[in-house]
């Protein structure tokens, strides 16, 4: 953690909803105007899209079902802990960009599917900026979980997960049913041991929970909508959450537990303004006065 240079990280599984958060943090650094270095979590990958696809099919010829991107053997983590800590000590550090499709590749005259080669971020950001699925790793050989100083988990109930996932694999990546279940299924050891632990890590969470039935996820037709969900905010530790004001200002919202709110789902990004631009403000009055 770092008062001159402070990293916010949002950590969550593929399908999990992170870019809502994303968006939200967008809209505070620009009515506050503060500059962030921007990281992905997929420019962490080891493997470019080619890369992946033959070092997937030899591990399964080898015998091997749980190929997959959530696990250590297939990401820089000791990398991504070191920009953490580089950019918390100096504000600066390594980074690097993974090109999803087309309009993004064009720009680097590049393939899709490739990384950009690594550079410098940028000189004199005002923080670090993480999205993606590594954000709280803990392992024994690396400790990502302890340099951000706003680390955010979101943490949709499991089949939500899956639907988010099935509709947008198939929706926008053309994939089939069955091409995304096995996915699922072969990630799920890789869930289970590197992407749920880090909740244990973050100083918030996010958790939608769908208000209809969602019992068999692969036969949903469509992702429950915000109205048709709650959203379940849990503070790893509550001290001065002022949960009176929040539930004052969302209607529908209550307190669960001494520190968890449930907030209508509709409501979310409303939630994470409320919240979110008072621990950006004092981020900012610490770096000003530790300047």
């Amino acid at each position: 953690m770092s008062a001159r240079h402070p990293i916010i990280a949002i950590t969550g599984s593929s399908g999990a909803g992170t870019t809502s958060v994303t968006r939200t943090f967008a809209n505070i650094f620009r009515r506050e105007s503060i500059s962030a270095a921007i990281i992905e979590g997929d420019s962490f990958h080891r493997f470019d899209r080619k890369e992946m696809k033959l070092k997937a099919a030899e591990a399964e010829a080898a015998g091997d079902k749980n190929f997959s991107h959530f696990g250590a053997t297939n990401n820089l983590f000791a990398e991504l802990e070191a920009l953490f800590r580089n950019y918390a000590e100096t504000g600066t550090g390594k980074r690097r960009k993974y090109l999803h499709d087309a309009d993004e590749a064009a720009p680097y005259k590049q393939d899709p599917g490739t990384f950009t080669p690594w550079e410098d971020v940028p000189a004199h950001t005002d923080l670090l900026f993480y999205e993606g699925l590594h954000g709280a790793v803990v392992t024994p050989e690396v400790n990502i979980a302890q340099h951000p100083d706003l680390l955010i988990g979101v943490v949709p109930v499991i089949n939500l997960e899956w639907i988010q996932k099935l509709y947008r694999d198939k929706s926008q990546r053309g994939y089939s049913t069955e091409a995304v279940t096995d996915t699922i299924l072969r990630r799920m050891p890789d869930y289970v041991n590197y992407i749920c632990p880090q909740f244990q890590h973050t100083h918030v969470n996010f958790q939608r929970v769908p208000m209809v039935d969602t019992s068999n996820p692969f036969i949903a037709r469509d992702i429950p909508s915000a109205d048709e969900s709650m959203v379940v905010i849990r503070f790893a530790n509550p001290k001065g959450i002022d949960f009176q004001y929040l539930r004052s200002m969302i209607d529908g919202s209550f307190m669960s537990r001494a520190n968890t709110i449930v907030v209508p789902g509709g409501k979310m990004e409303l939630a994470m303004q409320l919240i979110f631009t008072p621990f950006v403000w004092r981020m900012m009055e610490r770096q000003k006065n530790a300047a």
